[in-house]
């Protein structure tokens, strides 16, 4: 007997977030029906922002390929292939998940380049400057200020509101990652987010940027379409661009139409929708 249900959904949060940055987009995506998971990365799991704060010594060190090995883990004990959305930096996971064969389709919100892919805008270089200003922290775990997440995330609204945001969900940073990520944009073929961008059996790919959004401008989103696409493969890659909307495009107001765009798409494109029982 052939059954249908709806495609397990998995999100992928960035940088100096945890998993509950994608607090809206789950449960708007379980209102419709879609089992959600939002696993942490390694060392932020699914402890509380204070205490990552206070104690971010499990942060230090962590990279990408432990990250992506981790969400691997987690995907392969699925009964069945999930929708896999990246933000930011979680983006570039999502990438590197895709380069495994893990979903049925893939949403890059706001996604960080994989290697090979140079575009680094200066509102991008200037948005990683508490890291990469130190390069003997590579292994460390900085705080984000309040000023720099004005800057990064909060950039559409008040001191205060983002103020207020940075309280509810910033944490340290995983400096590592931010290190291997900017050294694999020159070096795509060694770059730790190495991908085969001509892959032809790749799931369909939709990349998504915010006219506003200082850490991944349009041009990087472009630039992560035109690599792909460049190359001949058959698989699908498409870009749609938001207008008015910064880095937060999961929470900013008005979320809930890209939400619905990003979950959409990835049903409509989806390769392997139906289970057998």
């Amino acid at each position: 007997m052939t059954t249908t249900e709806p495609t397990p959904i998995v999100l992928v949060h960035g940088l100096w977030m945890t998993p509950k940055s994608w607090d809206t987009w789950a449960e708007r995506f379980r209102a419709r029906g879609h089992e959600v998971i939002a696993p942490g990365w390694p060392g932020i799991d699914d402890r509380a922002v204070a205490d990552i704060r206070s104690n971010p010594e499990a942060l230090k060190g962590v990279g990408l390929k432990q990250i992506a090995d981790h969400y691997e883990q987690i995907i392969r004990a699925l009964p069945r292939k999930p929708i896999i959305m990246g933000h930011s930096f979680g983006g570039v996971l999502m990438q590197m998940l895709a380069d495994r064969g893990l979903g049925v389709a893939y949403v890059g919100v706001a996604p960080g380049q994989t290697a090979g892919i140079a575009t680094l805008p200066f509102s991008t270089l200037w948005s990683g400057t508490p890291i990469l200003s130190n390069p003997f922290g590579r292994n460390g775990a900085k705080p984000l200020s309040k000023r720099h997440f004005h800057y990064t995330f909060g950039n559409d609204l008040s001191r205060a509101e983002s103020d207020r945001i940075w309280e509810e969900q910033a944490v340290n940073s995983v400096n590592r990652v931010f290190f291997e990520g900017v050294a694999s944009t020159l070096n795509e073929r060694g770059g730790v987010t190495h991908v085969d961008y001509a892959r032809p059996d790749r799931a369909p790919l939709l990349v998504i940027t915010g006219e506003r959004d200082h850490v991944v401008p349009p041009a990087i989103g472009k630039a992560i379409v035109k690599k792909y696409t460049s190359t001949g493969s058959p698989s699908v890659v498409e870009y749609r661009q938001f207008p008015g909307r910064t880095h937060r495009l999961v929470s900013q107001d008005g979320w809930e139409e890209i939400a619905d765009a990003a979950l959409d798409w990835a049903l409509a494109h989806q390769q392997a929708p139906r289970v057998d029982a």
